[in-house]
Parts: structure tokens; sequence; C-alpha cells
């Protein structure tokens, strides 16, 4: 199964126009708030968010502060149609936020962006599953060292 790229935003041109940009590189998944955004995320495996920072109900620095305990791994990165230093900020220290970008975005910019930041989400899932490995590893190297004594 593919690792998914979400992207969230309260207007629909935008949605649209991200799936047609992009549908042909990844497996893409828009919402048109955090609600749907979190729904979308319960259910599949995402590895990328990109979301927009005013939106109606929560602001994409809330909704990425929000979901960052259940998946700490996603890699966020925030897009606005504002240049605001406070919601940089915000961003980085709440959101943890690996881009901020300003709409509207270049295509072949985003796409790297994108890729990049796959490419560190599987990097760090690849790290988890070896810490994992290496730990059943060790844990049986303790075991057969017992039996010897």
């Amino acid at each position: 199964m593919a690792i998914g790229v979400l992207y969230v935003d309260d207007e629909v041109n935008n949605l649209n126009s991200f799936k047609a940009a992009f549908r042909r590189y990844f497996d893409i998944y828009t919402a048109s708030s955090a609600r749907e955004g979190r729904k979308v995320l319960d259910s599949y495996e995402i590895g990328v968010i990109i979301t927009d920072q005013r939106m109606p109900g929560m602001t994409g620095i809330e909704f990425l502060e929000s979901i960052l305990p259940i998946y700490p791994d996603t890699i966020r990165i925030l897009l606005t149609g504002f240049s605001d230093i406070n919601a940089v900020m915000d961003a980085i220290n709440r959101g943890q936020v690996y881009k901020y970008l300003v709409k509207p975005w270049q295509n072949d910019e985003l796409k790297m962006y994108i890729e990049n930041a796959l490419e560190i989400y599987n990097l760090r899932k690849d790290n988890k599953e070896l810490a994992r490995k290496l730990q059943l590893a060790n844990l049986e190297l303790e075991r057969l060292s017992k039996q010897k004594k």
C-alpha cells in the first residue's frame, strides 16, 4: 500500500488544483476541514500533511498541533496565502512544520518538497523498524547467553 499525501484546505478550487497537479506522482487525499483531515489520517497511512493556515474552525497550525501526539512521524507542511511571521514561528514551534510555503505554490517546487518529505517519512519508518529488530536480536542474545551459563 502506497503512503499517502493529505492536503487540507477549505477552498475547493485549491483542493482540485492540488489533486490535478500531483495525482500522477503521489496517492493524494484531500479534506476541506481539519475534521475531515483527521478522518483521512485515521483511515489511511499518510506520510505528508499539507495544510492551509487560515481555515474556519481550526487553523492549520492548530490542526497540526492537535495530531502531533497521535501521528508524530508524519511530515508537516504549512501552505498559506499570507506571509505572517507569527504564523511562521507558531508553525515551527507548535506544529513542528518541515516547510512553510506561501500560495500560490509552484508545482515543481512543491513536488520536490513532497518527495523530500516522503523520503524523510520512509527513513524514519525504516529506522524504527531497524531499532525494533535490533531490540529483538538483543533480547534473543541475552536469552541465549543466560542459557549457556
